[in-house]
């Protein structure tokens, strides 16, 4: 009996030793090894102050300042460390609705975490608030920048700086809830280059969250650092110019610097003041542009897909005499347009129509029988395949894929592959049934900026730079080499300059007789083109001087007309400032200028 109580007394005795080992150990462990409760301690004592780089500010490339930055200022809260305040006056000087203030306030969960509730604080407001703070305990403010434009221009070239969403700090740790970005624009093709790098600044506080200075004499702060510049290529006059011209009317102009790729003017219109789109006005004013029938947000210079019309033709030419299908001493008839069977293609000529008339004079009958004579190309065992080298000629273009430009949310436009058609035509091919492409109808899809490219291409006699928007970053020796590297198309240099002498000759005796300007040879090409959804498009593409070009465009007008009434014009303006720096044609100028074709008969 003696013995069993001796047990028991043993195993309750060792029970007793071991929870006070536990205690003893965890204790100890507690006093010198962890340090986690100390951290937590010193976290209550402490505030985590991140510090906003300002961004890299932008230029045009004479220098002149596109965007900069001004300061603003947020509105944290430590929920813990509220206590009771006048919310109905802390709205008053924050300038926001009560009820969106509480629903903002309840939607923050942490209560020991510094959270942003009110962003985008102007200074006035913020000095307000400063003098007040000591009565909203919990609250306490941290500048930032934001964006601000110089002049109400280029707005889908700059694009415009927004708020973080989870998708992206989901992508890149770099960035937390509060945070901007680049959205579009030159903003989101370098963002990288414009956001800088965050610092951090640990300030210790006291019991009433009063700041009492650096935490370890700033040991653990970093410095944010600024965001690197940018020069652009865009001509901070010719595009305020370019704008003007564009105003009322929809559509898309760009114009490069053809021996080096540089963009001198993008325009989309209707356009938008950048500044409506920052601050704490951003949103209200997104959503109402956004609404817009007239979509002042879609770039069209870059993500239109437009067919090119007539202006195509001066493609299946170059491609013709590179294919040896004609020469440029090819005669062909045309007879009221081009027929076959019942079949009748309608073009304004008759008669016989040699290579350098068939581009002065835009005949449809011509192109249709040089298209015809690709597609049945005897060097090939089918038609699909002389489809197939057609469309390897239009990919060196740049015509039907990404130029790989710097321009965010480009697109590649419409050129359909072979094997779209051998689907399409059950492996049974009908070049007649894709004859419109011939003129730029049909099947074809280019956007503006392809068709300056084109141009461009056409200027430089077979080559071209991929166009990019940006010139110069700061501290650094290079924008990129695919920039630099001349890219050829696979077109002989020598069947360049007959098509340019027809181009010549299509504004000083042609189509484009309103594009003339004396001293200046402008060669271009208009184009027409068919609309199913009312007018017809105005196109024109252009390059000067004809010796050693300095500009070649691309303008398209929305819904108006011929390529001779409205693009033509607005090109040759374009190009007299640009290469003389002054208008000699008042009358022309005011012509377009006080043009309204928003509201024309669609």
């Amino acid at each position: 009996m003696e013995s069993k109580y001796s047990n028991r007394k043993i195993i309750i005795s060792g029970f007793v030793i071991l929870i006070l080992s536990i205690f003893i150990v965890r204790l100890f462990y507690l006093q010198v090894p962890d340090n986690h409760y100390k951290r937590s301690a010193e976290n209550n004592a402490t505030r985590h102050m991140t510090q906003y780089p300002s961004r890299g500010l932008i230029f045009d490339r004479n220098g002149e300042l596109l965007a900069y930055n001004k300061p603003v200022f947020d509105v944290l809260v430590v929920k813990r460390e509220m206590e009771d305040f006048d919310t109905t006056d802390f709205c008053k000087i924050v300038g926001i609705e009560k009820k969106e203030f509480l629903k903002k306030l309840n939607k923050i969960k942490s209560r020991f975490k510094p959270q942003i509730i009110i962003q985008l604080l102007s200074y006035e407001r913020y000095s307000l608030l400063e003098e007040k703070l000591y009565k909203f305990k919990g609250f306490y403010t941290q500048t930032r920048t934001i964006r601000a434009y110089a002049k109400p221009i280029a707005a889908n070239v700059l694009g415009y700086v927004g708020e973080v969403n989870q998708k992206i700090i989901d992508e890149q740790p770099y960035y937390k809830s509060g945070d901007y970005f680049g959205i579009s624009g030159i903003e989101k093709s370098y963002e990288q280059e414009f956001r800088g790098k965050k610092g951090i600044k640990i300030l210790t506080v006291d019991v009433h969250n009063r700041i009492k200075g650096s935490y370890k004499d700033g040991k653990y702060d970093s410095i944010a650092i600024v965001g690197l510049n940018v020069t652009t290529t865009i001509d901070v006059e010719l595009q305020a110019y370019a704008e003007a011209l564009m105003k009322n009317k929809k559509g898309s102009l760009v114009a490069i610097e053809p021996s080096t790729g540089e963009i001198l003017s993008l325009v989309t219109s209707p356009s938008y003041n950048p500044n409506l789109l920052v601050g704490r006005k951003r949103t209200k004013n997104y959503h109402i542009l956004k609404n817009d029938k007239e979509k002042p947000l879609f770039n069209r210079a870059i993500r239109a897909s437009y067919p090119p019309g007539s202006t195509f033709k001066i493609v299946n030419a170059l491609i013709g005499l590179q294919e040896k299908v004609i020469t440029t001493k090819t005669v062909l008839p045309c007879n009221g347009g081009y027929r076959v069977g019942s079949f009748h293609q309608y073009c304004h000529h008759g008669g016989a129509v040699n290579f350098i008339y068939s581009i002065q004079g835009s005949c449809n009958a011509y192109y249709s029988q040089v298209f015809m004579r690709i597609l049945k190309d005897n060097k090939f065992d089918s038609t699909g395949l002389a489809y197939k080298n057609w469309r390897n000629h239009l990919l060196k273009f740049g015509i039907g894929r990404k130029l790989n430009t710097d321009l965010s949310y480009e697109r590649k436009g419409i050129v359909y592959t072979k094997e779209h058609y051998d689907k399409y035509f059950n492996g049974r091919w009908r070049p007649l049934r894709l004859v419109s492409m011939a003129i730029g109808q049909g099947e074809l899809g280019i956007t503006p900026l392809q068709m300056a490219n084109i141009t461009a291409i056409v200027a430089n006699k077979g080559y071209y730079h991929i166009p990019h928007i940006v010139k110069k970053i700061q501290g650094k020796d290079s924008i990129g080499a695919r920039f630099y590297e001349k890219n050829y198309v696979d077109i002989a240099p020598e069947y360049f300059p007959p098509v340019i002498d027809g181009m010549e000759l299509v504004v000083s005796a042609g189509t484009a007789r309103r594009a003339y300007l004396p001293g200046i040879s402008i060669c271009g090409k208009t184009g027409t083109a068919e609309n199913p959804h009312g007018k017809d498009h105005s196109i024109f593409i252009a390059f000067a001087p004809k010796e050693n070009p300095k500009i070649a465009i691309s303008v398209y007008v929305e819904n108006a007309g011929y390529g001779g009434t409205w693009a033509a014009p607005i090109a040759s303006l374009l190009i007299e400032k640009y290469i003389n720096d002054s208008i000699s044609r008042p009358y022309v100028e005011k012509r377009i200028l006080d043009a309204n074709l928003l509201n024309v008969k669609k």
